[in-house]
């Protein structure tokens, strides 16, 4: 099967993410009627269960991909990119990083593991304070 073209790529990766977006809020909804709303506001139970669950999902479809992948890129995009990306950024976060591994590239993978967290930390203090220096 050949690369699909930019348009249906991109229906592929917004349908994934509505499916995904919309899973990642029943999930929060579930887990938070199921352990109580004092138990996930303690702790984001919610979050690491959807990081946790998406990171094995993004495992399962890129060792399938990997052994039955010829033709699997509109898969690729509906799943991957679409439905664990709307799901939850960190099983791809997941995938690179395990790859970077795989490859051998330790160095590079200890510095995408600190940089995306320091910048994505940093960042969102960043971002929060403007907003408040902005109010």
């Amino acid at each position: 099967m050949a690369t699909p073209s930019p348009l249906i790529a991109t229906l592929h990766v917004a349908l994934g993410g509505a499916i995904g977006s919309v899973l990642r809020y029943q999930a929060g909804r579930w887990i938070t009627h199921w352990l109580g709303v004092q138990a996930v506001t303690q702790f984001p139970w919610a979050t690491l269960a959807v990081n946790a669950v998406g990171s094995v999902l993004m495992g399962f479809l890129a060792g399938w991909l990997a052994r039955f992948g010829p033709g699997g890129e509109e898969l690729r995009l509906l799943l991957g990119v679409g439905v664990l990306g709307g799901f939850t950024t960190f099983s791809a976060f997941s995938l690179e990083l395990v790859m970077l591994m795989q490859r051998g590239q330790f160095l590079y993978a200890m510095l995408y593991l600190v940089l995306s967290v320091a910048l994505g930390v940093t960042g969102l203090i960043f971002g929060l304070a403007v907003m408040r220096l902005a109010g």
